[in-house]
């Protein structure tokens, strides 16, 4: 969904836009301005294209691999919109002019009053995925969505382990056997007859 949303609005921006002119959308707090990046995320290292192309290619192929073990919908999410505008991208990057690998990537979206780089689509989802990675990890989710413990639940649940366990119990102590606990009375007697003294054979 991401791809298409991000491959198909640069369609529209690059058929309807003109290129390098500013169009008011919102005043000053949301514009469009075509532009074409030969760099990263933000105009970032613009000369640096065809890093960025394997650097892409990498990222998309691990995330594939790695989302075999997500069991977690939020992370899911996470993953998903971080594909989906590595994935945007990296098209640009092969397809789009000057040539297979060194394309230049298409933005259009300017909010000044935010930042001054101009940016699209994948890499609005790219950045969002990344705040809430932040928070999936500040908030202890696992890949398989439970929750990791903090200090104070680990300390509480060792406590609770310990008070269930019996004090006087301990899992290496030989066992005694009863022929041994009546052999060891000093009230048994020693000559092999019972208490009434018959003959025990």
């Amino acid at each position: 969904m991401v791809v298409a949303l991000d491959q198909g609005v640069k369609a529209l921006v690059v058929a309807n836009l003109p290129y390098g002119t500013v169009v008011p959308v919102l005043g000053n707090a949301l514009q469009l301005l075509y532009v074409r990046n030969p760099g990263a995320a933000f105009s970032f290292a613009v000369n640096m294209t065809w890093v960025f192309s394997i650097v892409s290619t990498a990222v998309v192929v691990a995330i594939i691999v790695f989302a075999r073990r997500i069991r977690s919908m939020w992370w899911a999410l996470v993953l998903g919109m971080l594909l989906g505008g590595a994935l945007g991208n990296l098209l640009d990057r092969l397809f789009r002019e000057p040539g297979f690998g060194r394309g230049h990537v298409v933005d259009f979206i300017s909010t000044p009053w935010m930042m001054p780089a101009i940016y699209n689509i994948a890499d609005s989802f790219i950045c969002v995925s990344m705040v809430i990675f932040v928070l999936l990890v500040i908030f202890g989710v696992n890949l398989d969505g439970s929750r990791a413990l903090t200090a104070k639940q680990q300390r509480a649940a060792d406590a609770a382990a310990t008070t269930s366990a019996p004090d006087d119990v301990t899992p290496d102590a030989p066992r005694v056997s009863k022929a041994a606990t009546v052999t060891d009375d000093p009230r048994a007697p020693r000559d092999g007859r019972d208490t009434l003294g018959h003959d025990a054979t």
